[in-house]
């Protein structure tokens, strides 16, 4: 039987040099996470995912999330861990962001469940995925003009109070229209 390693490195190998997915060494970041690992360029992460879904046997997208590594450069960095059940393997896709870009392509098309995942990440995070059929906020209210996990975001917060009167006038002034 393969190793997780392995499976992704064939998967991820194109049969044209065009499309091929340059794969660094693969290996745990730490002994506690034996998780295999992989950068993958923005405009190239859809099709990695396509790729490992169909040719390695990652059949469910475990969580999609993002980092902020606010002053760092590249600040954001979009991670997806996909499953394996099958073969009981997880790998996770890092995709680094430019400061300029705060997208990246929508693995919906591959997973429907990771829409709401999608969601979550464009909320606390501000990243949006093109091609998300329903991107907009999951856990914050429509409006809300911040992204609480960012690390630009006030470390006191947001006085709830004044969101509620904005919210509760917008609410009103659109009942009466």
């Amino acid at each position: 039987m393969s190793t997780a390693a392995e499976r992704v490195r064939a998967a991820l190998k194109a049969d044209d040099p065009v499309n091929a997915i340059e794969i660094p060494e693969v290996e745990a970041r730490d002994h506690s996470d034996t998780c295999v690992t992989i950068e993958v360029a923005r405009d190239r992460l859809h099709h990695a995912l396509s790729l490992l879904k169909e040719r390695a046997g990652f059949e469910a997208v475990s969580f999609i999330t993002a980092v902020d590594r606010h002053p760092a450069t590249p600040r954001f960095e979009v991670v997806h861990q996909l499953w394996a059940p099958a073969y009981g393997d997880r790998v996770r896709l890092r995709t680094r962001l430019l400061d300029d870009q705060t997208s990246v392509s929508s693995c919906t098309d591959l997973w429907s469940g990771a829409a709401f995942m999608e969601r979550e990440c464009f909320d606390m995070f501000g990243i949006t995925f093109d091609g998300n059929p329903d991107m907009r906020r999951l856990l914050m209210p429509e409006g809300y003009g911040h992204h609480p996990l960012r690390k630009d975001f006030p470390h006191r917060g947001i006085d709830p109070e004044r969101l509620y009167r904005e919210w509760d006038q917008n609410r009103r002034g659109e009942a009466l229209a």
